[in-house]
This record gives C-alpha cells, sequence and structure tokens, in this order.
C-alpha cells in the first residue's frame, strides 16, 4: 500500500473515531443517556443491558478505530451502533428531508456507512496494528 492511501485511511479513522467518541463521552458524562436508551431497548422487548452496548459502540469502539487497533472490529461495531440508533431513536426519520434540504439522518448515516467502510478497507499502514 503506498503512503497516500495509508494518510488517506488515517485521515478517515481520525475523523470517523474522532467525530463518533464525543457522542461517547457525551453519553459518559451525561449518565441520563443511558437511562433514556435503556427504556428505548426495553420498549423494543430487548434486555435492558443491551443499553450498556452505546459505550462498546461510541467509546472502546472509535477509541479502537483513532490508534488503529482492530480497526475493523471497531468499525463494525459503530455500524452495529448506528443500526440500533437508528432502530431505537431514528425510524421515524428515515423519509424526512430538512429545510436545507439534507437528509435528517445524514449524521448517521455517515457514522453507519462509515463504520462498514471502515470493516471492508482496513486501518492502513499508519496504525497501532494495521491490517
Amino acid at each position: 500500500m503506498n503512503a497516500s492511501d495509508s494518510l488517506g485511511k488515517l485521515i478517515f479513522r481520525l475523523t470517523l473515531g474522532g467525530l463518533m467518541l464525543f457522542h461517547g463521552v457525551a453519553k459518559v458524562t451525561n449518565p441520563g443517556s443511558l437511562e433514556y436508551i435503556t427504556g428505548k431497548v426495553v420498549e423494543l422487548g430487548l434486555p435492558d443491558i443491551l443499553a450498556y452496548g452505546v459505550y462498546i459502540g461510541e467509546v472502546v469502539a472509535p477509541i479502537l478505530v483513532i490508534i488503529g487497533l482492530f480497526a475493523r472490529i471497531g468499525g463494525l461495531l459503530i455500524a452495529i451502533n448506528m443500526v440500533f440508533a437508528i432502530l431505537l431513536v431514528h425510524m421515524g426519520d428515515l423519509s424526512i428531508i430538512t429545510q436545507n434540504g439534507g437528509w435528517k439522518l445524514e449524521l448517521q448515516a455517515f457514522y453507519l456507512f462509515g463504520g462498514l467502510s471502515l470493516l471492508f478497507m482496513g486501518s492502513g499502514d499508519f496504525a497501532a496494528r494495521p491490517d
């Protein structure tokens, strides 16, 4: 792999992981977020313990992605996290276009498809454990 490809993957990893980590830190510092997510998980008839998965998808996975350690797994965890976020909170937004002409779920789509992209393309050479 050439340096340009690896640099592009590094920039992508830092963007995906860094931006997602902000969401995770907000959840860690605001315990009411977990209570809200737990309520939504239970509403779907799922075990409340699944709500803690938000910490894996929004804290652990982004850290893995940023440092490039098991980055493909981190990307998959971010994508899974976003599937749950869409199912739990954003189903009503699937067909909404905002006043500015954007899709209401474009941020969620970025995280979902960004995670999947990382799963398939790997970390690049500039990583703690290149894959």
